[in-house]
């Protein structure tokens, strides 16, 4: 009496009855395995060179090791970091350097972005100079910086400032000004994929609310303002997002004691976890607002 009877979808009620084991078949006949033989590698090379290290860290945290032997400690680690008296200073110029790197390194990325993308020509040209320190090797960074800031006058910074009657000044062995120049460094060695990222996003802006924008008369800067700005807040805030985790990454580990550094580091995740979980509320209860 139900002989070809079906449930919605099209699925013999025989079949729907059936469960898993024709779930599973029809899955095979579409190439199911072929789909997982493809994508089993690459979901295990990920796995052991993204999640192992990750995993390797946290165990670590609760060990005593020189690489060769260890020992479990249990929360030792956590102590021994949390009772170091350089700990509080650590922070300060944590803190210190990230709010300097997001009062740099955030606008400073957009204001190259809006002024590129208003350019007529060579545009591209300025798209590759901007992005060019990305794809410097960090080693060639770091002499071409340590020549910049060579504390004599024959650094070239200092040379620059002596043409003008300044300095020299002591850039990496000054207390006032060693974060100012390493925020520097780093706002240059990444200024470049933010603005590739803004390019991209300002390319999305439709054309017709400059249009009108310029006929309600609107100059440059209220357009960047009432037009710009608002069009690609969604991208704004997930890049300064990743700045603020970015900045917040440069802390000294303890020397030669690698469960310690593991533990700050489990620590400063769980940190940066909070602070990405508070920003990701607020920026969502602003964006309701609006």
């Amino acid at each position: 009496m139900t002989r070809g009877l079906s449930v919605p979808g099209g699925v013999p009620a025989r079949e729907a009855r059936g469960g898993l084991l024709p779930r599973v078949q029809r899955w095979v006949r579409s190439g199911g395995l072929w789909s997982l033989a493809f994508g089993a590698p690459l979901v295990l090379v990920f796995a052991y060179f993204s999640w192992g290290p990750i995993v390797r860290g946290l165990v670590l945290s609760f060990q005593k090791t020189n690489f060769l032997t260890s020992s479990w400690v249990g929360l030792h680690n956590f102590e021994y970091v949390l009772t170091d008296p350089v700990l509080p200073r650590a922070i300060l110029n944590t803190v210190l350097f990230t709010a300097i790197g997001l009062l740099v390194g955030a606008p400073l990325p957009l204001a190259l972005a809006v002024v590129m993308s208003e350019l007529r020509r060579w545009k591209g040209l300025y798209s590759a100079l901007a992005y060019l320190p990305v794809v410097i090797p960090p080693v060639v960074a770091i002499l071409l910086w340590k020549v910049l800031y060579m504390p004599g006058p024959s650094g070239l910074l200092n040379s620059l400032l002596g043409t003008v009657g300044l300095g020299p000044l002591a850039w990496l062995d000054s207390e006032q000004l060693v974060i100012p120049s390493m925020v520097l460094a780093a706002t240059w060695a990444g200024a470049g994929t933010s603005v590739i990222i803004y390019l991209a996003a300002l390319g999305g802006v439709r054309p017709d609310l400059y249009e009108a924008a310029e006929l309600d008369g609107a100059g440059v800067w209220s357009r960047v303002w009432h037009v710009t700005l608002p069009q690609i807040r969604g991208v704004i805030l997930v890049l300064i997002l990743l700045q603020l985790i970015g900045t917040m990454q440069v802390f000294n580990e303890p020397n030669s004691n690698y469960g310690a550094a593991a533990a700050l580091s489990v620590m400063l995740a769980a940190v940066l976890a909070i602070v990405s979980i508070v920003f990701q509320f607020s920026t969502r209860r602003l964006n309701e607002n609006d």
